[in-house]
């Protein structure tokens, strides 16, 4: 295990209740991340196996699940749907050598692990680390118990969060609800399902986006580019788009400086299926209604409420934003390929894109909610029109060209468009644009969609590039061939010759996946 890092403030919590204790262990079961280790100290019979076991239930979503204690087996494996759990006691060791015997530098990689009494074992430390420390209280009841938690690493501030959370819920009048922690994407969000009596909601658990080092202009990555840094894009951007009619989340509570949303749950639907999925072509056909929808609503507002004292701007989408974007291919994916070009082809690069983009900014600007595409989607079938495709992840939306979010949903990265589909609904979009507005340019229109499509490939190469090296996903890579695919489509537009020329000379094609 990795050293120790600098632990966070002690926290005490008083539990006066059994309920109060298994609330909090579905709380620290929510909060616990891959390769985290918890240390739970404590006198015999203070609650710890009690406590672990209610852990691993929820983490198992099985309230009968068989959770014995490991003091004689010292270590149980749990293979939950998160991560595999490790459960260790070691109350029965008798000498710290014995450490070595249980293999503990053998547990899978990621797993989490839960270890009871571990002043057996002083030496046992762990970058990401929480160690807690539960007795009874008998002076608040029979069934009462203090925890006294430090964490260490991520854990010191994770902690901090998990407590503003229950305070939150419980403002909410949903502490009590049982809570489903759903699949992550490539994001630092998390979200839950908070099932109530008669209906689900969704829970948003977005921290403030770090900003990260300057890299230019002593601006970071996530400035230069424009992603949100906290939930108050998401709030604005889901109101909006509810107000004129469309199928956002609706915002039941919200603390924006802390980064919890509850909100509207729409639900599993999707607009492809299959497997590998496919796109569901009528319900493309619906998405791209939605994009016409959207951009016939001419100036459309970059000042947006988000309450009645405070307003969001929308960003626009500008030069130094697409370029930062871009550079992500010659920074993560080139190198990756051991294909790092010379300076002067750099500079090449930048300049034909300057280029390439000038009628992209020429654009008149409109929502661009930036990853319009199949995981985005919901579909809605009890729901009629435009109001059939549920709509998220838009909070770090610009303001761009109309052409970006077509290309988003056409060039799915991970789902194969066959390009026969992506000419169809391409027409689709500008034969609907031009009956609207008869000053509609489909041939221009048709140059900006085919450079923001290759923008946004080049994007993604580079982005899952360093999802790989940077993140540890590798899960991306099998992406890449797809991606690549979409870019060579895009670079066949007669305007962007010269870019096509440099990919050809600079960019090599990615591996193919594994298998």
């Amino acid at each position: 295990m990795e050293p120790a890092r600098a632990a966070g403030t002690p926290i005490t919590l008083t539990l006066a209740d059994e309920q109060a204790t298994r609330q909090f262990a579905v709380d620290l079961a929510t909060a616990l991340d891959p390769g985290d280790v918890v240390m739970l100290s404590g006198d015999l019979g203070a609650g710890k196996t009690t406590l672990a076991r209610a852990v691993i239930r929820h983490l198992a979503d099985d309230d009968a699940l068989d959770v014995p204690s490991p003091t004689f087996t010292l270590v149980q494996s749990y293979d939950l749907p998160r991560f595999t759990l490790m459960h260790a006691d070691f109350y029965r060791l008798q000498s710290p050598d014995e450490l070595a015997e249980l293999g503990l530098d053998d547990f899978p990689a990621g797993a989490v692990v839960l270890v009871e009494w571990p002043d057996r074992a002083p030496d046992l430390t762990a970058a990401d680390r929480l160690d807690l420390d539960i007795r009874l209280d008998p002076e608040h009841g029979p069934d009462a118990r203090v925890v006294h938690l430090v964490g260490h690493g991520s854990f010191a501030v994770r902690i901090g969060r998990m407590l503003h959370l229950r305070r939150f819920l419980e403002k909410a009048g949903v502490a009590e609800a049982r809570r489903e922690r759903l699949t992550g994407d490539a994001s630092s969000r998390s979200y839950e399902r908070v099932l109530l009596q008669d209906r689900t909601i969704l829970l948003m658990n977005a921290p403030r986006r770090p900003d990260g080092p300057p890299i230019r202009y002593g601006r970071s990555y996530s400035a230069i580019a424009h992603l949100a840094e906290d939930v108050k894009a998401f709030v604005a951007v889901a109101d909006a788009l509810r107000t004129l009619g469309f199928s956002a989340p609706e915002i039941y509570a919200a603390d924006l400086a802390e980064g919890f949303v509850l909100l509207e749950d729409l639900g599993d639907g999707l607009v492809v299926s299959g497997t590998p999925p496919a796109p569901i072509e009528d319900r493309y056909r619906a998405a791209v209604d939605v994009l016409v929808a959207l951009h016939g609503h001419m100036l459309l507002p970059s000042e947006l409420p988000v309450t009645p004292q405070l307003t969001y701007r929308i960003p626009d989408y500008d030069l130094d934003a697409f370029l930062i974007e871009i550079e992500l291919l010659l920074d993560w994916y080139l190198p990756r390929l051991a294909a790092v070009p010379s300076t002067p082809a750099r500079s090449a690069f930048l300049s034909f894109w300057r280029d390439a983009l000038k009628p992209v900014l020429a654009q008149p600007p409109t929502w661009v909610l930036r990853d319009f595409h199949s995981p985005n989607l919901i579909w809605l079938p009890e729901r009629r029109g435009l109001e059939r495709v549920g709509l998220i992840d838009f909070q770090d939306a610009v303001m761009g060209p109309a052409a970006y979010d077509l290309a988003s949903l056409l060039q799915d990265a991970r789902v194969t468009v066959p390009e026969e589909l992506e000419i169809e609904l391409l027409g689709r979009y500008a034969k609907a644009r031009r009956a609207n507005e008869p000053a509609f340019d489909v041939g221009q229109f048709a140059q900006v969609y085919a450079t923001v499509a290759a923008q946004r490939a080049t994007k993604i190469l580079g982005i899952f590039a360093r999802l790989a090296q940077r993140d540890g996903k590798p899960q991306y890579i099998r992406h890449m061939p797809r991606v690549m695919t979409y870019l060579q489509r895009a670079l066949a537009h007669p305007s962007l010759a010269a870019l096509k020329a440099w990919y050809a000379a600079y960019v090599p094609p990615p591996p193919a996946p594994p298998g």
